[in-house]
């Protein structure tokens, strides 16, 4: 899948360590996690706020902000100011809006499990995975589907020089197969909100380097995730099991971890780079919708 949209203002992110001028940045959690004030992102704004707020997405891994109010055509023009979008696979768009997903569970809904409800970085499975994501909150329940972001900077920092050693080595291999496939149509289908479409498309796969060196920061970042990640190229299942397990579980561990309870109009723009992030299947009886843009992004890079 390529992408041939071009961002309307691609603006490069303000000069790391300098003081934000335009916008307010307060750190969420310690990990990863940031709330912007003092902007609203409906408006036609200037380069030199877009640039601040990459900064912040870059120095924090996802950003917030409360009590936004964009239409979706206004979602995809602050979506293209930080590049072009990235076509969604296998989830049908909105009406008249093919760059807006609608992620919504319905109050009807009492399944246990939910739309990304696994820990997972967007679409790793494509040649060139997302670099961000955009979610803007519509309905939200009373309490309940908050959703998590683990830094992945901290997950790959925080092992052995051993590990890490071996880890820069290995590609790993990714596939929508456990998502996507015709064998999960029937999980799809008790998405009353959504329609996923599954597809044997989903059954191919994709490798990316284990340890995946951000473009923009320089910085390495474990590239595995539970939801997409299969193995690692030129291993035994059984091999590749143990490892991703204990990544798996190292990488989402609350100490690398922010929770984001949500409130209608907010709206939370993350680096998918850098972090993974899951939704928590814990909502019965109240309606949860929210529109989600993408951006797109470019072909993971290892050390080599």
């Amino acid at each position: 899948m390529t992408v041939s949209e071009t961002p309307l203002v691609p603006v490069a992110a303000a000069r790391a360590g300098a003081p934000y001028e335009h916008i307010d940045v307060e750190p969420w959690a310690p990990a990863c996690g940031a709330v912007i004030r003092g902007v609203d992102l409906s408006g036609d704004l200037s380069d030199a706020v877009i640039a601040e707020i990459r900064r912040a997405i870059l120095d924090h891994g996802v950003v917030f902000a409360r009590g936004q109010s964009l239409t979706p055509a206004q979602q995809v023009a602050f979506s293209r100011r930080f590049g072009p979008y990235s076509p969604v696979p296998f989830v049908e768009p909105i009406a008249d809006h093919p760059e807006v997903i609608a992620v919504v569970r319905e109050a009807s809904e009492r399944q246990g499990f939910t739309f990304g409800g696994i820990w997972h970085s967007d679409f790793s499975f494509l040649a060139e995975p997302p670099m961000g994501s955009i979610l803007h909150a519509l309905e939200v329940p009373p309490f309940g589907g908050d959703t998590l972001w683990a830094n992945q900077y901290l997950a790959f920092e925080t092992l052995s020089p051993g590990l890490q050693h071996t880890l820069r080595d290995l590609r790993a291999v990714h596939s929508a197969r456990d998502a996507y496939s015709p064998k999960m149509q029937a999980v799809h289908d008790q998405f009353v909100g959504m329609t996923v479409q599954t597809s044997d498309e989903a059954n191919r796969v994709q490798t990316h380097p284990a340890v995946r060196v951000h473009e923009e920061t320089g910085r390495e970042a474990l590239f595995v995730n539970a939801q997409y990640t299969l193995g690692f190229d030129g291993w035994w299942p059984h091999e590749s099991k143990l490892l991703l397990d204990f990544l798996h579980a190292h990488a989402t561990q609350p100490a690398f971890s922010c929770r984001w309870r949500w409130e209608v109009g907010d709206i939370a723009f993350w680096d998918n780079r850098c972090v993974q992030h899951m939704v928590i299947a814990d909502v019965q009886g109240h309606r949860r919708a929210m529109h989600r843009t993408t951006v797109a992004g470019a072909r993971p890079a290892g050390r080599g």
